[in-house]
This record gives C-alpha cells, structure tokens and sequence, in this order.
C-alpha cells in the first residue's frame, strides 16, 4: 500500500496527481486508463479540498492506494472536514445544465462514470471516500 498525506491547499492537488500518477505507472496501468483514474481522484480530493475543508492549509488529507492484484487498484481517501452526504446525492440534469450553462456540479456523477465503485462514510469525526477501479 502506498500512502499519501497533505495539507488541504488547493496547490496541493498537483502533488497528488503526481503521486497517483507514479503508483499507477509502476502497476503498469495503461496510459490512456491512468488519466481518467486520475481524473477521477483529482475530482474527489478537490472536492474534499476546496468544499469540505475550505482550503484551509491546516487541515489534511490522507490518501491510501493499494494495489489489489488481478488488475484491480483500491484507492481510500481521507479527511476531517465537513461531511459529504453522498447518500443524498441526486445526479444532475444535463440538459438543464446546458441551458442554464451552469458551470461544475458534474465532478461526482464523472467520478461514478469512470471508477468501477465509489463509496462516501462519514465515521469517528472523518469522511472516508473509497473507490476501486479494473483495469
């Protein structure tokens, strides 16, 4: 398992692309299949970042990749924030976002369209984003 911990800083996010980037080439992830998965952990460590911690700089987050064999990679994600109600969570309109040209709102439903499992808890004072993708 390969681990990476940060502070909750928007410049941040370069560092864990990066990171997420090195761990997935040594697995021998394919190139084009690299750049969605992390897409999609950019998408959800932003999120974290920028919503649940307000990019306060004080604040961590915690990311964990493991390598489940088979062609399977596990990813868990984690801060102290303020928590994301996923169970809640409604995938937006299309079309209204279009003709309204409203801008983000789409970052969750792209997530659930690359990774092949996506799951948010909320447990002892942290939120835990866990997601597994094949490839």
């Amino acid at each position: 398992m390969r681990q990476f911990k940060t502070s909750c800083a928007r410049e941040k996010l370069k560092e864990i692309r990066e990171f997420v980037a090195e761990v997935l080439s040594g697995m021998g992830v394919e190139e084009k299949e690299s750049h969605k998965i992390i897409l999609a952990v950019d998408e959800v460590c932003a999120n974290l970042i920028i919503h649940s911690n307000k990019c306060q700089a004080s604040e961590r987050l915690e990311l964990f990749v493991e390598d489940h064999g088979e062609h399977e990679v596990f990813f868990e994600i984690i801060d102290y924030g303020q928590g994301f109600e996923y169970d809640n969570y409604e995938e937006p309109d299309l079309e209204e976002i279009i003709r309204t040209r409203k801008k983000g709102g789409l970052g969750i439903m792209l997530v659930r369209n690359i990774m092949d499992k996506v799951e948010f808890k909320i447990e002892k004072n942290r939120n835990i984003c866990r997601m597994m993708k094949k490839f």
